[in-house]
């Protein structure tokens, strides 16, 4: 027999840990329980191979993992312990499941021969040991070894399936004595990944090409899976030759780098005015690795960020489950967003003359781009306190440097990062955006940290968001990752308190943080709560030093806490709707303020 097919004894943890460190697995995130603690020992022996990360609640370690992958492209594992363990989890799985993010979810389970017998923390009322079914809409697959001799092929099909196709969570659900218990198996052999990389049908994306050639107003709108599928720079290249003007959607924002001269911004609800401008009235659409979900096309609303037909739609995706999902299109095409463009470029150079001219189509957006820009900018020179969104944006695009991950929590903030916030790079910008889950931030910081150690993170968080996961702020403290949290303290539910406003006649209930006996804004002591932690910080209350504070925090190269007021009463400006039938849409309102303050397209 080949001495590479000899057979060991092992455990079931000892054989999921030894496929993790073949891999080259750098980190565990989790938390222990019952559940869990014969994986747990696995681990322990594993040290000097795989790093375990306790956290404080199970939602920040999958957030620390989805976060992981956004920024290096790389899956790690977590651990939970059976029953709300692993429920705890299921937050950030929808969340990294929405967002196409990857990691393995190592759960335990109650043991086999407790089965349906109702022991503690099983999750059994319509099958047994069910744990799977809580997470199956939030997951790619959810693997059960009830043996030990099953858990080599489980881990082994598990791991391949997390990046295979579209990226996505995937569950290992392990029962406790399939821990401990021993199996004979061949020990794992690390092989290649499954790898991606098909272009489209050479045919198809020829004709589609000379659609697009032909067009009067073409525009190219870059989604996620520009950048999921390392095709930045065939982007680039592409739009480059063509002088085809790009967008991105919010949750593409970074591939294409927001001050190129052929990018404008990104589209939808709140995006930039060129952007929506310009995809609303394109005669051609190139749409690459993008959903068109609701807040990107301004709920699909004919006219406000996309007007499609007329325009004709190509569209380019690996996920057959997308094209043609939202909107029709003249040529659907599944394939690989590079390997795409790289095809279509060499077709292109075979078709035209040098770079094609960009005429008046570009010649409108770049001034739409110019007019939104000093709009903005007029703002962010306010000096009152609270403080002005766009002057907080402003000081963090001074004192953040280019080279940072920034991540952003989900509240009303985030709009203003979309709108305002120059993305510079892949992976220079992450959040939550399909399930737009609380708390990803000001947890997930610490994921893109260790996934990043040689580059600044800074998480821009609402005070709503931070109060979700506070506790991240301990796990920061004990295992030394030094990231920066500025925290948008606004009293309360932005966003969610201005739909209320919007759609009820400025009535609200239950979004404001306030004392009910009094009606006086509340708000804890950020700052005072980071100190708590043992956590350095710092509360803002005069611009003037809004900038230096947070230089400050990014150079003292420890966790750090920068505690902002802002203004609860401006509201994002609309260049784009959304819809919540049978509520009235929001109309835009750019123009109008445009107006107000002396300036005209």
């Amino acid at each position: 027999m080949d001495g590479m097919n000899k057979t060991a004894m092992m455990n079931g943890a000892d054989i999921i840990v030894d496929h993790l460190t073949k891999q080259k697995v750098p980190y565990l995130f989790g938390l222990c329980g019952h559940g869990i603690t014969g994986f747990m020992d696995a681990a322990f022996k594993a040290q000097n191979r795989i790093r375990t990360i306790s956290t404080h609640h199970e939602q920040t370690a999958g957030h620390m993992a989805d976060a992981y992958y956004k920024v290096r492209g790389e899956p790690v594992a977590t651990f939970t312990s059976c029953g709300p363990g692993s429920a705890n989890l299921v937050v950030a799985l929808a969340a990294a499941m929405m967002d196409s993010s990857a990691f393995l979810a190592i759960t335990g389970n109650v043991p086999t021969g407790q089965f349906n017998r109702g022991p503690f923390q099983e999750t059994g009322r319509h099958f047994q040991g069910d744990f799977p079914s809580v997470i199956r809409p939030y997951v790619k697959r959810s693997y059960q070894p009830t043996r030990a001799d099953m858990v080599q092929l489980a881990v082994t099909q598990a791991w391949d399936q997390l990046t295979a196709g579209r990226p996505g969570p995937v569950n290992l659900d392990v029962p406790l004595n399939v821990f401990v218990e021993e199996a004979a198996v061949t020990p794992y052999t690390a092989s290649r990944p499954v790898i991606n990389g098909a272009p489209g049908n050479p045919k198809e994306l020829s004709a589609a090409l000379d659609l697009l050639l032909k067009a009067e107003r073409p525009v190219i709108i870059a989604g996620q899976g520009v950048i999921l599928g390392h095709a930045c720079d065939a982007l680039a290249a592409f739009a480059e030759l063509t002088n085809i003007p790009v967008v991105t959607s919010p949750n593409g924002k970074g591939a294409i780098p927001d001050r190129h001269r052929l990018a404008f911004g990104a589209i939808g609800r709140n995006g930039a005015y060129a952007a929506n401008d310009a995809t609303r009235n394109a005669d051609v659409i190139l749409a690459l690795g993008f959903s068109f979900d609701d807040r990107a096309t301004s709920a699909w609303l004919d006219g406000y960020t996309l007007s499609v037909p007329p325009s004709k739609l190509i569209q380019i995706d690996i996920d057959p489950t997308e094209i043609g999902r939202n909107y029709p299109t003249e040529y659907g095409i599944l394939g690989d967003a590079k390997a795409s463009l790289e095809l279509l470029q060499e077709m292109a150079q075979a078709r035209i003359a040098g770079r094609r001219a960009g005429g008046a189509w570009i010649d409108r957006l770049e001034k739409g781009r110019a007019v939104w820009r000093e709009y903005q900018s007029g703002l962010a020179a306010s000096d009152q306190m609270p403080l002005r969104p766009e002057r907080l944006m402003a000081a963090l695009a001074r004192a953040v440097p280019e080279n940072a991950v920034v991540a952003s929590d989900v509240g009303v903030h985030h709009n203003w990062i979309i709108q305002l916030m120059d993305t510079m790079r892949p992976r220079h910008l992450i959040h939550s955006w399909g399930f737009a889950a609380m708390g990803f931030a000001t947890s997930g910081i610490l994921g893109a940290k260790l996934a990043a150690p040689d580059r600044p993170c800074v998480a821009v968080v609402g005070d709503g968001s931070f109060l979700m996961t506070p506790h991240a702020l301990a796990t920061a403290v004990e295992y030394d990752i030094p990231v920066v949290w500025v925290v948008w303290n606004n009293n309360g539910y932005g966003s969610i308190r201005d739909i209320q406003h919007g759609m009820f006649g400025g009535r609200e209930l239950a979004t404001a943080f306030e004392v009910q006996r009094t009606g006086e804004l509340y708000s804890p002591d950020f700052a005072m709560m980071a100190k708590s932690y043992g956590v350095p910080s710092h509360r803002v209350t005069h611009a003037g030093e809004l900038e230096d504070a947070i230089a400050t925090a990014v150079k003292a190269n420890r966790p750090y806490l920068v505690e902002v007021p802002v203004d609860r009463d401006i509201r994002p400006i609309g260049t784009g709707s959304w819809d919540l039938p049978p509520l009235p849409n929001p109309e835009p309102n750019f123009l109008k303020a445009l107006a107000a303050r002396g300036l005209t397209l």
